[in-house]
């Protein structure tokens, strides 16, 4: 027989009411939980990847999206997560445009104060200076932002990385510079890029380089962290295949109808989209695999354009490898594109329909606006998406993830995408109801034991400290504590022991631990950068525990 090494409660109410009800004391053996032992270390973490048009139309969409940014970093300290920001353009190459000038960063990271281009020419196009699109909302140089090194999972070394991170609130940027500082200097990319878009390339390019060991940024993607990548662009997608390059040259295919001695981007429009109905108004539009001869139809290998399917593949790909350490883990895309407002929550639809034959929209893009800013008086227009709306669209499950950028304010749509990646981080819960310790103080006292494995060796984890009225601190000489919550909906008076509370429960995406039949969350706080090889597990004393005899 057993020997109790203590007299624990059992809890013998439903977890709804497992602070409320008289509690049934049970002689318990103390006994770990014999289900699995929980992994802590796959929670907040998430890698987000900006992809943003850099041509010549893109000034004033830029600047909105760095006046903005706050929203955005508000939520995800908000939510706790762990989070890594990139940035790249959508400037891949082309053959019409000078490499020279154009500088394709083919997927690079850039994290470069837009102050240190101005000189260079980066936010001039043709006859126009929008330099306002970076001093309007940056003021602060290169110097005044440098990164802290740090090391990676994968890379040991400490150095300086093409992003801006935050882990437990600790960030790679110098002191007293808030991540929405920092990316009001480094999201404006300028207006000097190739007006030939190449976001779906440029996203494939920067995520498969975050894979290489050789590239600048390898590491960037870590293998149990949530990803979501956001595009930010107002005109059709031109990711092109190389072996037909020569649809932008001499074979004009798909430009021969247009009034221009050199192809616009309706070329892209009309090498990468079939629309049905018989317009003006068109019932749909959708991708479609041109042959180099312009007949529909074409197989992957034969269209002039990337397919769709290199794009999917590579984030379903993505998204299995990260699902093969955890389940719940997911890939997110979403837009900042010429859809109108509303279209998010289903309000207004994406209009597909013909441009007034032999005008400048027709010449230009192909297709009537998807979107038309009136608001801030310069009647800025902006192409329908349809070859980056179907790959956002296979990873969005059942919500809309695209959004307006002809509003004037981009702060409903970046809170849009945070609530997505909020949604889909889910919390790290028990695996059953735990015994509460000790029944005289008001909050549940989960007897739980939090471990440290490295190379095969076990070590505690200490309980992280008070600090305030709801915060944690890590225990001096640690470097990662442990908060366990039991208070599933704010019943004791202290904030310090709520559980997560999902902000959009309609949509089932996320469920909080309260709903899965278990009382207890866990989160952990780390004081430096995160033990290279290091994982956390927890095991409880369940209340449903064998019974001493």
């Amino acid at each position: 027989m057993k020997s109790p090494a203590a007299v624990l409660p059992f809890l013998s109410i439903a977890l709804t009411a497992c602070l409320e009800h008289p509690i049934t004391q049970v002689e318990l053996c103390k006994l770990e939980n014999p289900d699995v032992p929980i992994r802590l270390d796959v929670g907040g973490d998430v890698d987000i990847l900006f992809v943003i048009d850099n041509s010549g139309s893109m000034a004033e969409e830029q600047a909105r999206l760095a006046r903005n940014f706050e929203a955005f970093a508000r939520r995800l300290d908000e939510m706790g997560a762990h989070y890594r920001i990139g940035v790249t353009t959508t400037d891949s190459g082309n053959p019409r445009c000078d490499a020279s000038m154009t500088t394709p960063e083919g997927g690079d990271l850039v994290l470069r104060s837009c102050l240190d281009r101005l000189d260079e020419g980066a936010f001039k196009f043709n006859d126009i200076d929008a330099a306002f699109a970076c001093t309007d909302v940056c003021g602060l140089a290169s110097a005044d932002l440098a990164i802290v090194p740090t090391s990676t999972d994968l890379d040991p070394e400490r150095r300086a990385r093409p992003w801006i991170e935050s882990i437990d609130g600790i960030t790679n940027l110098p002191p007293d510079v808030a991540v929405a500082d920092a990316f009001a200097c480094f999201g404006p990319q300028g207006i000097n890029g190739c007006g030939h878009e190449q976001p779906l390339e440029s996203m494939y390019l920067a995520l498969k380089k975050a894979l290489s060991p050789k590239e600048g940024h390898y590491g960037f993607m870590r293998e149990d962290a949530l990803l979501s990548v956001v595009l930010v662009t107002d005109e059709a997608d031109c990711s092109f295949e190389p072996a037909f390059k020569d649809i932008f040259m001499t074979d004009k295919t798909f430009w021969e109808d247009l009034d221009s001695p050199a192809p616009t981007s309706a070329a892209c429009w009309n090498a990468g989209v079939a629309c049905s109905g018989p317009g003006p108004v068109y019932a749909a539009c959708e991708p479609e695999n041109f042959s180099i001869d312009g007949e529909p139809g074409a197989a992957d290998g034969e269209a002039v354009l990337r397919p769709i399917s290199r794009y999917v593949d590579l984030l379903s790909e993505i998204r299995a490898d990260k699902q093969r350490i955890d389940a719940t883990r997911e890939v997110l895309v979403s837009l900042i594109a010429g859809v109108p407002a509303g279209y998010e929550d289903g309000s207004a639809e994406i209009p597909y329909a013909e441009a007034e034959p032999g005008s400048e929209q027709d010449l230009n893009f192909g297709i009537a606006p998807g979107c038309v800013n009136n608001s801030d008086g310069s009647g800025s227009t902006a192409v329908p998406p349809v070859r980056e709306r179907a790959v956002a669209e296979a990873f969005a499950g059942d919500r809309r993830n695209l959004y307006s950028i002809c509003q004037d304010d981009y702060t409903s749509a970046l809170e849009g995408i945070a609530r997505q990646i909020e949604l889909a981080i889910a919390p790290v819960c028990g695996s059953t109801m735990v015994a509460d310790r000790d029944l005289e103080t008001e909050e549940l006292e989960a007897d739980c034991k939090v471990q440290q494995v490295v190379d095969g060796e076990a070590s505690n984890v200490p309980a992280c400290e008070p600090v305030g009225e709801d915060e944690w601190a890590v225990p001096a000489g640690s470097s990662v504590c442990a908060v366990i919550l039991t208070d599933p909906s704010g019943l004791t008076p202290s904030k310090r022991d709520d559980m997560t509370i999902v902000s959009d429960p309609e949509s089932g995406v996320a469920v909080p631990c309260a709903d899965r039949g278990t009382n207890v969350e866990f989160k952990l706080h780390r004081q430096g950068p995160r033990v290279r090889g290091a994982t956390y597990t927890a095991t409880c004393l369940s209340q449903e525990a064998e019974a001493c005899r």
